[in-house]
């Protein structure tokens, strides 16, 4: 399916759902009470956050797709591609959806601070999976926009409704957190695979050619999202992956400095940086000494 369909209002979500309209920037949905959804695929303008029960019909995000085995939150930002294609439905809609519009947060500490929920930018495979107890506290910050939507909107219903999203957010950073923990497993899996992906990228002409390899870069190597990817590094490793690519790229250098036989500026170059200068500055930060005083003193 090619056609992608622009969604950038609450009451075009809605309205393709069968359902009512209670607020122009915001919307919760029990999706059991959803029509049938025909299949598309959909570039939001607006965030959205599925609560998918389990066995519930396969989602596209981006290019990916995911089968639900179980509970799970799925979030989308403004910018972004979901949607099923025709041999998967029309499909009847389960679970919970949320969605509202960046406008409803103009001016809110959730709208300054809103890109730090980095799970916005997790590809589809990275999605949370939660608990019966974690999908009730959920549940009941859907419950409490509800609430607010079934009532004349006045002075305090966008500071209520707000502060609802914000703590459900909240709550799914530490649920986060948990999963981390409890694939710990898999995690330490994609690390081993990282420390491979270094080391083959440094064996290759690929620093000569492509440069020093980027967080971006590894991320889809590993088939993960940056974001997703980052997080996972930063949680098990407790530096950023870019730091972990640094230390990589200084633990090769220092070998590659000892060699007489070339110039500093051809270890850089062969390293993969365009500026010696950007080389010998990463390299004294990391050991102490420009690389030709690490030389000095090996030799």
């Amino acid at each position: 399916m090619d056609k992608i369909t622009k969604l950038d209002s609450v009451a075009q979500f809605n309205a393709g759902r069968g359902q009512q309209t209670l607020h122009p920037l915001v919307s919760v949905l029990d999706q059991s009470q959803s029509t049938l959804l025909q299949p598309a695929r959909w570039l939001s303008e607006l965030y959205i956050i599925f609560l998918k029960d389990a066995n519930c019909s396969p989602m596209h995000y981006g290019r990916n797709q995911y089968d639900y085995q179980d509970e799970t939150l799925l979030f989308i930002a403004p910018g972004q591609v979901f949607g099923f294609d025709e041999h998967e439905g029309p499909l009847q809609p389960n679970g919970w959806a949320l969605a509202f519009h960046p406008d409803l947060l103009r001016g809110t500490s959730l709208g300054r601070h809103i890109k730090d929920y980095s799970f916005f930018g997790y590809d589809i495979n990275e999605a949370l999976h939660i608990s019966a107890r974690e999908r009730q506290i959920v549940l009941e910050c859907y419950q409490k926009i509800q609430y607010e939507l079934q009532h004349p909107i006045d002075t305090h219903s966008r500071t209520l409704i707000v502060s609802a999203i914000e703590l459900m957010l909240n709550y799914c950073v530490r649920f986060y957190d948990r999963q981390f923990i409890t694939r710990e497993h898999l995690n330490k899996d994609i690390l081993v695979r990282f420390e491979e992906l270094l080391n083959t990228y440094f064996d290759s002409t690929n620093p000569q050619t492509i440069g020093l390899p980027s967080v971006g870069y590894c991320a889809e190597q590993l088939n993960l999202s940056a974001s997703y990817f980052g997080e996972l590094v930063k949680k098990e490793t407790g530096q950023s992956a870019q730091d972990y690519i640094h230390a990589k790229v200084i633990e090769v250098a220092k070998e590659k400095v000892l060699n007489v036989g070339k110039s500093i500026s051809e270890v850089a170059y062969e390293m993969g940086f365009k500026y010696p200068q950007h080389f010998t500055r990463l390299f004294k930060q990391h050991v102490g000494q420009s690389p030709q005083e690490y030389r000095l003193s090996s030799n």
